[in-house]
């Protein structure tokens, strides 16, 4: 089965984490979800918060950057899916995902699950 890993070159966080992937021989498909070509669709991302098993996108929402966006304690969960797909720095990353499951790569160590 394929790994994807939805990753950002300018987190240092996921970089250490596509290296650790790597260093125990997984190459996974990477998905720069940053660049507009690879932005993950509001759909694309309820997949994700299903696959970790999570009922609210907040399992991977980049808090410190959520306010930004306009995203607080009471924002539903569709209102944060729509800012995440607008604007993906809220996402936080890495995720890696196989087949129906899909890990947050924090501590990146979580990454290695889905070996």
């Amino acid at each position: 089965m394929t790994y994807i890993l939805l990753h950002h070159s300018g987190c240092s966080t996921s970089r250490k984490g596509l290296a650790l992937l790597e260093e125990n021989g997984v190459q996974p498909e990477v998905r720069k979800y940053m660049n507009a070509s690879e932005a993950l669709s509001v759909d694309e991302l309820k997949d994700v918060a299903k696959k970790m098993g999570a009922s609210s996108p907040r399992a991977f929402l980049r808090d410190k950057n959520a306010a930004e966006v306009g995203i607080d304690d009471k924002s539903s969960d569709e209102a944060i899916f729509e800012a995440m797909a607008a604007n993906p720095k809220i996402i936080q990353r890495p995720i890696g995902i196989v087949g129906k499951k899909a890990v947050l790569g924090r501590p990146i160590e979580e990454l290695l699950k889905l070996v």
